[in-house]
């Protein structure tokens, strides 16, 4: 396999699993799939974060408010690799409860990645609602 099949190999099980994962309360997984590196950003449809600091405590939090996923699929529109980097442009389709209640929402999510020793670590990420 080349360097975007890897990839997408990556993004379908590791990334896709640490964020079903998060949406049922453990932060974990996806804490450990992002960058340890400076910069990291996210900038959030519920909140943005700036640095490890502020990346720990919203991951967090989002798994505070998560529970009970019913249902996560990931909808890749486009990606790219560039060497050491990459990104993916994607559609986020996600069941859960959140504080306790049922929601049902659409993501758009694009995403920065880098290679950091070998392994394709997070280094941004911005989402917001799909107006529907």
């Amino acid at each position: 396999m080349g360097d975007r099949d890897d990839f997408l190999a990556w993004v379908r099980t590791e990334l896709c699993a640490a964020e079903l994962a998060l949406h049922n309360g453990d932060a974990a997984p996806r804490r450990a799939l992002w960058s340890r590196r400076e910069p990291v950003s996210v900038l959030g449809a519920w909140r943005s974060a700036f640095g490890q600091e502020e990346l720990d405590e919203l991951f967090t939090s989002l798994a505070k408010q998560f529970s009970n996923c019913t249902s996560y699929r990931l909808e890749l529109l486009v990606c790219d690799v560039v060497g050491d980097m990459a990104y993916t442009a994607a559609l986020e389709h996600t069941s859960v409860s959140v504080d306790g209640e049922p929601r049902t929402y659409v993501l758009r999510a694009t995403q920065v990645f880098r290679r950091e020793d070998g392994a394709w670590r997070v280094a941004h990420r911005h989402g917001d609602t799909v107006a529907g």
